[in-house]
């Protein structure tokens, strides 16, 4: 890793219950909450890749499995900053930006990061702005930048298939050069729950 990058793992404490409802009638709302667990203790388990930090900025907290797994795998724990999610981005952007030459932000709720994905998006930082990781139903799960600006965090319609778009649209008009790693799913529905059985994932294990 030729820059200095920082990572940044946005999540919410489970027992705050933010998995998304439709996936309660399937699992109920104990079983919702292992899966979300779950999720957040595979990214903190993944290997640090030469990160120059890593931190995980909890909502709803505090949880003291995760911020204990956390520390265990040299992760600084954080809580939240206020504001909306474009305005939480936006700060911890800023801040990781202050002492290093780029940012990596990622989420929860994708099953398929994982350490060559991260690697993807570092090598992308070399020759780029900013990097997106989008999912498949037009949103991101990753957020690269080696700059920040308000535009890419202000009105966006945060959690419709519209955000990646509309993100581009904004880099291209700060004439920022940015890549697109390839694109992932996010669990966010019934539907997708099939997929985490041919993963070899056991819900509930963590």
């Amino acid at each position: 890793m030729t820059l200095s990058i920082s990572l940044h793992l946005l999540a919410s404490a489970p027992q705050a219950g933010n998995l998304h409802p439709s996936l309660v009638p399937e699992l109920g709302e104990e079983g919702v909450d292992r899966l979300h667990r779950q999720l957040v203790a595979r990214v903190l388990n993944l290997p640090p890749l030469g990160f120059s930090e890593r931190i995980f900025w909890i909502e709803d907290g505090p949880d003291e499995a995760l911020e204990a797994l956390a520390e265990d795998n040299d992760w600084m724990v954080v809580g939240q900053p206020v504001g909306d999610l474009g305005e939480r981005m936006r700060r911890i952007a800023a801040l990781g930006l202050s002492e290093n030459d780029a940012v990596v932000l990622i989420g929860q709720y994708c099953p398929t990061l994982d350490a060559d994905y991260l690697s993807a998006a570092c090598e992308a930082l070399d020759h780029h702005h900013a990097v997106l990781g989008p999912t498949e139903d037009g949103r991101y799960m990753l957020l690269g930048l080696r700059r920040v600006d308000p535009r890419l965090f202000e009105a966006m319609p945060w959690g419709s298939d519209r955000v990646l778009a509309m993100t581009c649209e904004r880099l291209q008009e700060l004439d920022w050069r940015h890549g697109l790693l390839p694109s992932l799913w996010v669990l966010d529905s019934p539907e997708h729950l099939p997929r985490l059985g041919r993963m070899g994932i056991k819900l509930g294990v963590v």
